[in-house]
């Protein structure tokens, strides 16, 4: 990961991807830097938040903080059913990154 300065702010972004529902977490450090966990459990380090933001939203990634019922209906899910993946390990957490998006082959 990034360094062993505390983690100051977590933040989940989401993004569709075909049939599949991506997460991303963006993780903001005491120092300045910030780190992106993707959905394929690979972390990308940043100078700062602002650069790592800008990232996912070229990526097309969405704040889940910020998301209302029109975004979500974009996406193909519903709003208040959309909870960030969790995971007991690295491993747990990078398996569950990616999801089916219901009624999607």
């Amino acid at each position: 990961m990034d360094d062993a300065t505390p983690v100051v702010h977590e933040q989940w972004w989401l993004a569709g991807l075909g049939t599949l529902l991506v997460w991303a977490r963006l993780r903001e450090h005491e120092s300045g830097t910030a780190e992106v966990l993707d959905h394929d459990g690979r972390v990308h380090v940043y100078d700062s938040a602002d650069t790592a933001r800008s990232m996912l939203m070229d990526a097309e990634f969405r704040a889940l903080d910020g998301l209302d019922e029109d975004d979500a209906a974009q996406l193909g899910v519903d709003l208040g059913s959309l909870q960030p993946p969790q995971g007991g390990s690295a491993e747990e957490l990078r398996e569950r990154m990616s999801q089916r998006l219901p009624g999607r082959q």
